[in-house]
């Protein structure tokens, strides 16, 4: 591994890196199936990351004809690291399982430890025989669509494929390691103005804020759009407001202090409302939400930009499901793609119905749409929202703080990298970006 990693970072072409020779084993993070009961009798916010998520060696599986192993120089968490690391909602054994019954090599996938991790950037070290665009030597960063492009539901758009699965998540071999497996169409340029770290944290939330809102599986945002965004300065929001802002919008973000109400007028969000100091009270016990809290809500966003939103941009869930079919204007589209306080969620449908209003399903993005989402990235017109920075021995914790909901923008992972602000290519797009726009969400943390 020191000679691959050495020979990676010093720019060795395809030749010299396809003629190293592969390790056997390679450092990675994972759960076990073993530990799968850990938990049993605890309630969600009690079980730890920390004791679930180990750091060792694994076996370096085969390489398929259309795959790629990839020098992971660095990674990031993601809430379905946390959900993988505490078995919630499922296991994700039964995933690996069920991938492991379709062919011979999805075989590899069902073992007993799963490797976990669904962002990545890093150098490709070799290709398999089928694979025509991406050589050794190419610095990439890797989104999260795993699919089967044998199988007719996944044209025309690949996340309504039968068999679509969330690579790092719904698949072994995730980019929380040294080396990660992944199949080419899963591969995209690096941002040539970014370092490792800051390129390994956009590609999964990046591209799913860009399906939900700018492509035309989602909202369809236009120009004058107001967007109501749930958690703006968190992994999914961060990327949200920027997408408003760049077309034409205006967000309104919603946030959860102070100081991050500062973060976000510091990124050019002027609507900014701060819900502890609001202190809505949606659910007046565990069964009844408050409608008077949801037009107190309503009111607070029309106070700030002189109507109801056009588009609300949700993913906690049950906690706020309810104010977001509320507060949508007539005829506005609530588009969704989590439930991080919870998946069963409650809302008064007659404001709904009578009002027109679209409750709009939205998971990750295809590969198009990842591409054009990490295209805005590498041309600078996104920021990274990178808050930290972990080790690979620190997976566990930088998951509790996910976990927890202890950070801001997105917490990155260094794996083979040796250091912090390695991987810039290209300084002069860097200056012209602004060293303090790329690090707002670092000085805020």
């Amino acid at each position: 591994m020191t000679d691959i990693i050495q020979a990676a970072i010093e720019g060795a072409g395809a030749d010299e890196l396809n003629a190293l020779a592969m390790p056997d084993s390679y450092r990675a993070s994972f759960v076990r199936r073993e530990d799968v009961g850990m938990f049993d009798g605890l309630e969600s916010s009690e079980k730890d990351p920390r004791k679930s998520i180990h750091v060792g060696d694994v076996e370096l599986p085969e390489l398929a004809p259309d795959e790629a192993y990839v020098l992971v120089m660095a990674s990031s968490i993601n809430f379905n690291t946390v959900w993988t690391s505490i078995f919630e909602p499922l296991p994700t054994f039964g995933f690996l399982d069920r991938l492991g019954k379709e062919s011979v090599w999805g075989q590899r996938h069902a073992l007993d430890k799963h490797i976990i991790g669904s962002d990545a950037s890093g150098i490709v070290l070799k290709t398999g025989s089928a694979v025509r665009s991406w050589k050794a030597g190419d610095k990439v960063t890797v989104q999260c669509n795993h699919v089967d492009d044998q199988d007719p539901s996944a044209h025309d758009d690949s996340m309504m494929a039968v068999n679509q699965r969330i690579w790092g998540f719904e698949t072994n071999f995730g980019g929380l390691a040294d080396i990660t497996v992944v199949k080419a169409n899963q591969l995209m340029p690096k941002p040539t103005h970014l370092s490792w770290e800051e390129s390994a944290v956009n590609a999964l939330c990046n591209s799913t804020s860009y399906r939900m809102l700018v492509s035309g599986n989602g909202a369809r945002m236009t120009q004058g759009d107001r967007v109501l965004v749930w958690g703006a300065t968190g992994g999914l929001g961060a990327f949200a407001v920027q997408y408003v802002l760049n077309g034409g919008g205006t967000p309104v973000g919603v946030v959860s202090s102070e100081s991050k109400v500062k973060l976000l007028n510091e990124l050019g969000v002027e609507a900014v409302i701060d819900r502890r100091a609001a202190n809505y009270q949606f659910w007046s016990d565990e069964h009844t939400q408050d409608e008077s809290e949801w037009r107190r809500l309503g009111k607070d966003i029309r106070g700030l930009v002189g109507e109801d939103v056009d588009i609300v941009f949700e993913h906690p869930g049950r906690q706020t499901m309810g104010a977001s079919v509320f507060v949508t204007k007539r005829g506005g589209t609530i588009v969704t793609c989590a439930a991080t306080s919870g998946f069963m969620i409650e809302y008064d449908n007659r404001h709904l119905w009578m009002k027109l209003k679209t409750i709009k399903g939205s998971h990750f993005s295809n590969y198009r749409e990842a591409w054009h989402a990490n295209k805005l990235i590498c041309d600078g017109k996104i920021l990274p929202p990178l808050s930290a920075v972990y080790s690979l021995d620190e997976v566990g914790d930088a998951a509790w703080q996910v976990h927890k909901n202890l950070h801001e923008g997105k917490i990155g992972v260094l794996c083979a990298a040796p250091e912090e602000g390695l991987g810039i290519d290209n300084r002069e797009l860097r200056e012209q970006v602004g060293e303090d726009r790329l690090t707002i969400f670092r000085r805020h943390n």
